[in-house]
């Protein structure tokens, strides 16, 4: 009896599924990404775990738009290294892989500097990770960063409805990869490769599977998501605004949005579907990056302060309560006192309801890393705390405006404090109520009562 029971033991024990951890860094469309790795690691047995201390394979999904997000990467794989050599003291396996965008740009140099990666695969080649995992089981170390003949979306397999219900009522979903805009400071024409667009049949395929597992927010992802032009069911090309319309028509799906957007795409198709389509949010990301027409020129932005001014009227023209959003970069090389005065007067004319902004970091490989005058860290500090300053002040302004109004905010989860749930606004804030409000999924009218520092509180109305 002690025999048997000790043989089913050992079968239990054998039985138990692989445990997979991913750590996501940087934009959104990493974390799509992580979730589909996820999902075709889940098809080949593995389940999820909450940390890296337990994992059978820890995945770090990288960014490398700021050289700081990619020495964070080496830090982690410190420490990872660490817990590794304990596990196998203990007679346990872990494998640590390397994804994203600092694994496309630095390949097997990645396992050069840090021995204790067993696989480095690009953004490109998802699809085939199980492969690649099973070959390191073999002994190989494994650089995947090859770009696919393929498209990596056709070999991933759709997330299990049961999945999907976990992750919440919102969902990302990618529907353009890649850029062909060649910024002089940016890698992402380099580890994502040029724009490429899913087709129609496919997004709606993934947003109809989303909205079956009660996913009721959908964001659409790209690098230039406006750049978006997919094949349609007749065969013809399509544009962003166009699919929006089509995705509006899928039931349950009841909100929108999209980015990162770039002004040079933003087309009068798109600005109609802000006009006309209640589902998709007045709220939208489009970078302008600096506002002098000296530096966008450095930059190779293709656009000038006023076309983005005017392209701007344009589009609060056709929805006047759309919020902006904005991405801005200081200390590009060249950039005097006046160039980012002529910023700061972009931020102060346009009103930004919540905006993202950077020093400059060269990146090697880019045109950015070889211009001559590098502005001093002291100069680039002062110069993004002013300029944060600023933007601050307005997104407090944005907040506060909104006190006494009502809104639609769509419950999301449970909020820190017991009684409380969290939903989203339409423009993207958190919005907090009391329970009772509704349960978790429901889009209810709310009153807003107070403006928070990141938060709005808010009433059932």
């Amino acid at each position: 009896m002690d025999l048997e029971n000790t043989i089913q033991e050992r079968a239990s024990v054998s039985a138990e599924p692989k445990k997979v951890f991913v750590r996501t860094y940087g934009c959104q469309m990493n974390v799509y990404d992580s979730q589909r790795m996820s999902d075709a690691l889940a098809a080949e047995g593995y389940v999820a775990s909450d940390t890296a201390e337990d994992a059978d394979l820890v995945l770090l999904n990288t960014c490398h738009i700021r050289a700081k997000a990619a020495e964070k990467v080496y830090s982690e794989l410190g420490r990872l290294r660490k817990l590794k050599d304990e596990r196998a003291a203990a007679g346990k396996e872990m494998l640590i892989g390397v994804a994203g965008c600092v694994a496309q740009a630095e390949g097997g140099e990645i396992i050069r500097r840090a021995g204790a990666v067993d696989l480095v695969i690009g953004p490109q080649t998802y699809h085939r990770l199980p492969d690649a995992i099973r070959r390191v089981r073999g002994g190989e170390k494994v650089v995947e960063t090859d770009y696919a003949v393929e498209d990596k979306f056709d070999h991933l397999p759709a997330a299990k409805p049961s999945v999907v219900r976990g992750r919440g009522v919102t969902a990302f979903l990618t529907v353009q990869e890649g850029c062909d805009k060649f910024c002089t400071f940016c890698v992402v024409p380099y580890t994502r490769g040029s724009e490429t667009s899913r087709p129609v049949a496919q997004i709606a395929a993934e947003a109809e599977n989303l909205a079956r597992a009660g996913v009721r927010e959908l964001t659409l992802l790209g690098q230039n998501v406006n750049a978006w032009h997919g094949e349609g069911p007749d065969g013809s090309e399509w544009g962003l605004g166009r699919l929006l319309f089509r995705l509006a028509e899928i039931p349950g799906i009841e909100r929108l949005r999209y980015t990162t957007s770039h002004p040079r795409d933003m087309d009068d198709e798109l600005i109609a579907a802000h006009r006309d389509l209640d589902r998709l949010m007045p709220y939208l990301h489009l970078p302008v990056q600096a506002g002098s027409d000296r530096i966008l020129k450095a930059m190779n932005r293709r656009h000038t302060v006023d076309d983005y001014r005017r392209l701007v009227d344009r589009i609060r023209s056709a929805r006047p309560d759309i919020a902006m959003s904005g991405d801005f970069i200081v200390g590009f090389p060249g950039e005097t006192e006046a160039d980012f005065a002529e910023t700061l007067k972009i931020v102060r004319d346009i009103g930004y309801a919540q905006a993202f902004s950077f020093k400059y970091s060269p990146r090697p490989g880019t045109p950015g890393a070889e211009l001559d005058d590098q502005v001093p860290e002291p100069v680039k500090d002062r110069r993004l705390q002013e300029l944060q300053a600023l933007l601050t002040s307005q997104q407090k302004a944005f907040a506060a405006g909104l006190v006494g109004s009502g809104m639609a905010v769509l419950l999301e989860k449970e909020g820190r404090h017991e009684g409380q749930l969290v939903g989203r606004s339409p423009w993207l804030q958190p919005v907090i109520v009391e329970d009772a409000a509704g349960r978790i999924g429901d889009i209810i009218r709310v009153r807003v009562t107070h403006a928070n520092a990141n938060s709005l509180s808010a009433e059932a109305a």
